[in-house]
């Protein structure tokens, strides 16, 4: 048995308590110390002034579990006989009729992710808070397993748990450096001493980024001061008014049209307000604990900036007149450009982890995901939103993460558009065709700081634009029937996409085969100029990314991934006899796809790109005019083509090579709208929305990629232990009865009366006439014919289970 390692959390706040607990339960505790500058256990960070609101529906299926989870724990904790967690449910209101529908969104999300949850009429919502003036709200959504939980009381709970397993709590020692020694962290360094450590988690909070930094780590974490007051008593609260034990009897309310949420604290109301001005935070202006009478969080308050919200919070609840401002502050808490925690191990230092970034809400939830990490070496949730180890490095630049954890902060009630980009800084990351681009007029959304045109204006006049059905005016956000045309030129001509951002990573050594083939699914060992569609799985069989890898030498792969995430494991896992290289920034690519593909491409090289001298699944080196390309004959749209690679500083000349070449057969610039349209129509998975490491490959449909034969690979005694032929569930195609009832992803599937799955992608299929959903169903439901409902803003909108794929099933289009 492997001896228990020497930990060192660091941090005696909701997130470290719970972390130290969630540890002990898995026979981690003898050799866990957990430090703390301040005292137990209120610390002096964002635990100790907590609101405590824990409202678990998030469009994040993860971050609803997370939460789900902490309510389920905190619910089971007491200290002293006195509560942790108060079940007095959640309402969230809607005043405006675009609120309205946010809320029967939000109520998909609950069905989807199996949170409890009903939308309310006015009448409905003033029972339940009698505060409420019935006459401005339209509409609640009712969460009733939501609640107040009291961190403070919480964390102690938690950590008496631990304590009496063996755990250390320290408090009172400042964290002054972490000490490593060949890339391996080896202790923790305080104002009272040294404690050896082979792992150290950083559950700091706000202080987070003065931690990593110790470790050499840069932490895309802004401090942020967030407002929130105390009320005098309130004369309404009078005749039911909460005990001292109870604190709280009305459900936690949101108000978020105008960024506000509400709690009872006994005859007293809460506010916290999201409405003022960005106020980021230098860790250098707080105070240490000890140094001022109040909580180092909890900064003075500045009453200007909650004028505003005073005056919306009593137009809401009336009662409030005759009440004022009793006692505020500013306190702080954490944002990220991203709005997700910073969980898992450092890159660059082995045995330093990150729990950072993570609210009340989503504590012990987050706890658990990480001490499964550490002591099994993987959690059983997907946790790739809030690896620390998912952004591009353009990410971590302090002014970008100061401008995005700023807009964060400002849109964290605004209703957003799951395609909506975010304004600033913008351009940031561009490929050599940008410039062509904007003379054609593209329309640019964003992903992981690169431009992506998702359409193109100058398309505007193609045929088949007026012929395109309309859709929902949600649905019509970030869309334009202009992607239709473009979808239907790719199909019946020939189109060029920009596929630059997409993450290349090349792996060279004599090891690499090996490496490769040990840490994929497929077969990987062909002759050079194979192209192989494969699979990262983890230890339990989970997909963990999927991967397109070209062998362009003996030793030298060229691997399509899909982000940091893989370049990490990658690293990480490295023999000595192995390099890799991310040459996503200095390559750019063109797939240039459709039936006439060929007729524009081969004039242009001496080199053979007929289907008998360049097949299907085939890579080779080329010159396209002067430009020296990597062709690979793929195609994530289901037509003839090639992607085609070439360095950034020839891909200008690339772009115009084929265009000019491509006007005699009226080639377009098409995006990435008509581009998601097109591989749903042949069934194409994108990893991260269809399947995640919660998935295996047979589930996912994706078995056809598996050699079991071939040797051993990364979670192949797990598929071992699967039955490929009948997984309890299906990633299954599903055709809406409605051509205009385009829907986003994320939406519930009911069978009957009950949610039984959920939408991962969608798109109207314009090559086959039809709306289209990808959905997660009990294998039981996924006949094809089956009759099934996709809830959309309410309503229940018919569809059936179709085989796939919709589009060329023969495949005879590609392998013309």
């Amino acid at each position: 048995m492997t001896a228990q390692p020497r930990v060192v959390i660091v941090g005696a706040g909701i997130v470290g308590c719970a972390l130290a607990d969630e540890l002990a339960m898995r026979g981690w505790a003898e050799r866990v110390t957990v430090l703390d500058q301040g005292p137990l256990f209120a610390t002096g960070g964002s635990t100790s002034h907590a609101p405590g609101l824990v409202f678990q529906t998030n469009p994040s299926k993860t971050m609803t579990g997370f939460a789900a989870y902490t309510v389920a724990k905190h619910s089971g904790l007491e200290l002293d006989g006195r509560w942790c967690f108060n079940a007095v449910g959640g309402l969230e209101v809607a005043t405006t009729p675009a609120r309205v529908e946010e809320l029967k969104r939000k109520a998909g999300y609950a069905a989807s992710w199996g949170v409890p949850a009903r939308l309310l009429d006015p009448d409905e919502c003033a029972a339940l808070h009698p505060l409420l003036n019935p006459g401005s709200v339209l509409a609640g959504f009712h969460t009733p397993g939501d609640g107040l939980a009291n961190a403070v009381r919480a964390a102690e709970a938690q950590a008496r748990r631990a304590i009496g397993q063996g755990t250390r709590f320290l408090p009172h020692h400042t964290v002054v450096g972490i000490e490593s020694d060949n890339g391996k962290v080896t202790g923790v360094v305080t104002d009272q001493g040294t404690f050896p450590a082979d792992i150290v988690v950083s559950c700091a909070g706000f202080w987070g980024p003065k931690i990593a930094r110790m470790a050499g780590l840069e932490l895309p974490l802004l401090p942020m001061a967030h407002q929130y007051v105390r009320t005098t008593p309130v004369s309404a609260l009078a005749d039911r008014k909460a005990d001292a034990l109870t604190e709280a009897l009305l459900p936690i309310l949101r108000h978020q049209d105008r960024d506000l949420y509400f709690r009872e604290h006994e005859d007293r109301i809460g506010i916290g307000s999201y409405a003022h001005r960005p106020m980021p935070i230098d860790l250098a202006d707080v105070a240490a604990p000890g140094e001022t009478k109040s909580m180092p969080s909890m900064l003075a308050f500045t009453e200007e900036d909650f004028e505003p919200s005073w005056r919306d919070a009593a137009d809401l609840l009336p009662a409030l007149a005759t009440a004022k401002v009793d006692e505020g502050f500013n306190g702080i808490f954490s944002f990220t450009p991203d709005g997700f925690p910073l969980l898992g191990e450092a890159p660059e230092i082995s045995g330093f982890w990150i729990a950072e970034a993570v609210w009340v809400t989503h504590s012990a939830g987050v706890a658990a995901a990480m001490a499964e990490w550490l002591v099994d070496g993987q959690s059983d949730t997907d946790l790739h939103e809030c690896d620390i180890n998912r952004f591009e490095d353009v990410q971590l630049a302090p002014p970008y993460v100061h401008q995005r954890s700023s807009q964060n902060f400002v849109e964290v009630y605004d209703i957003l558009h799951p395609l909506q980009p975010a304004e600033k800084p913008r351009p940031l990351r561009v490929s050599p065709f940008y410039p062509r681009q904007q003379e054609l007029g593209a329309v640019f959304l964003e992903g992981s700081g690169w431009e992506r045109p998702h359409w193109f204006g100058g398309n505007a006049e193609l045929p088949g634009v007026e012929s395109v059905p309309t859709r929902g005016a949600w649905a019509s956000r970030y869309w334009s029937p202009i992607a239709g045309a473009e979808a239907l030129a790719t199909r019946e001509g020939v189109a060029m996409y920009d596929m630059t951002p997409l993450k290349r990573l090349e792996i060279t050594g004599p090891g690499a085969l090996d490496f490769l083939q040990h840490s994929t699914t497929n077969q990987l060992n062909k002759p050079v100029g194979a192209v192989t569609y494969t699979l990262l799985l983890d230890e339990r069989g989970g997909v963990r990314s999927d991967l397109t890898v070209a062998r362009l030498g003996e030793n030298r792969f060229q691997v399509g991934a899909n982000g940091p995430l893989d370049l990490d494991w990658f690293t990480r896992r490295l023999p000595d006899n192995v390099q890799i290289r991310d040459i996503t920034p200095g390559t750019c690519c063109i797939g240039v796809w459709g039936p006439l593909a060929r007729d524009l491409v081969q004039p242009l090289t001496k080199t053979d790109f007929s289907h008998r001298g360049f097949g299907y699944f085939k890579a080779r080196q080329a010159y396209l005019g002067e430009v020296p390309v990597t062709a690979l004959r793929v195609s994530y749209v289901g037509e003839l083509g090639w992607e085609l690679y070439t360095d950034a500083d020839v891909g200008l000349r690339l772009w115009d090579t084929l265009w000019e070449a491509g006007q005699q057969h009226e080639v377009v610039a098409a995006g990435r709208s008509a581009f998601n349209s097109l591989r749903l129509e042949k069934g194409y998975r994108s990893w991260g929305a269809d399947m995640t490491a919660e998935h295996d490959p047979y589930e996912a449909g994706l078995g056809f990629a598996v050699r079991l034969d071939k040797g051993d690979f990364v979670g192949r005694d797990a598929l071992l232990a699967k039955d490929p032929e009948h997984p309890a569930r299906r990633l299954t195609c599903l055709l809406l009865d409605d051509p205009q009832a385009v829907v986003m992803g994320k939406e519930p599937v009911y069978v009957g009366d009950a949610p039984v799955g959920y939408v991962t992608s969608a798109a109207y299929g314009y090559c086959v006439g039809a709306s289209i959903a990808y959905a997660w169903l009990p294998a039981t439901a996924t006949e094809p014919g089956t009759r099934v409902e996709v809830e959309y803003f309410g309503e229940r909108l018919p569809a059936r289970v179709a085989a796939e794929p919709l589009f060329d099933a023969a495949m005879a289009r590609i392998r013309r």
